[in-house]
């Protein structure tokens, strides 16, 4: 299987090619460079494999929750090289590869994360990683107050995202969650194994549905609080 995927929803901006069993990957930590810097990191991932796009069998990006630019780019970006390609789409939560960076980090199944959302919101999302990778939700993704959060069932769980430090209610309020002692970003990687395992369920979309998540429009839409 060969996926192009692409992360730019925090601060950090990554790509990663897997292809097969090889990954390569490009990385960089400039929050105000993402623009500049993704369409260069994929051609050197594109030439460091030898693999021309059209050769792929899908891109995958993070579509959000997140920076609201940041999403914007990797979005307008895939949609680009899907469309000059004709390739498919495959969405994933960024949430998710925050829960995945959370288990490469720390070796820990179940991660809840939470990430600063501002307005005094946190976006929150729980997952269990498989052996694999693959991150399942458990529940569903949120915008929500710290204290409004939907705790996760069992035990076991460790808490990543920058919404740990930003809201200590969140601690105090969920004590089967234990905060990472240190912060993780996610990177393109941590899309792949979910990324491959909705491939091939066939959960892909065309480069005009590839389209981000922000969740604070979802609450509105519901009929929810709106704070845009």
């Amino acid at each position: 299987m060969k996926l192009l995927a692409i992360e730019t929803a925090t601060d950090a901006c990554s790509v990663a090619l897997m292809v097969g069993d090889r990954m390569v990957e490009r990385e960089t930590l400039e929050p105000r460079a993402h623009a500049e810097r993704v369409l260069a990191m994929v051609r050197d991932c594109l030439e460091e494999a030898g693999s021309p796009l059209a050769s792929l069998d899908a891109v995958v990006f993070g579509r959000g929750p997140g920076s609201f630019t940041g999403v914007r780019i990797a979005t307008g970006v895939v949609q680009g090289l899907a469309l000059g390609a004709d390739l498919p789409v495959v969405p994933v939560s960024t949430l998710a590869a925050y829960a995945v960076a959370g288990w490469r980090t720390f070796q820990v199944p179940r991660v809840a994360v939470a990430v600063d959302a501002r307005m005094g919101e946190c976006y929150w999302g729980c997952f269990e990683i498989s052996d694999e990778g693959v991150a399942s939700l458990v529940g569903e993704e949120m915008i929500a107050t710290p204290d409004r959060v939907a705790a996760p069932p069992a035990d076991n769980w460790i808490g990543v995202g920058s919404a740990w430090e930003a809201f200590p209610a969140l601690t105090a309020n969920l004590p089967k969650i234990r905060p990472a002692a240190r912060s993780v970003l996610p990177r393109a990687r941590d899309l792949l194994p979910t990324a491959a395992r909705q491939l091939a369920r066939g959960e892909t979309v065309s480069a005009d549905q590839a389209l981000p998540v922000y969740l604070r429009e979802k609450v509105a839409w519901q009929g929810g609080p709106s704070k845009n």
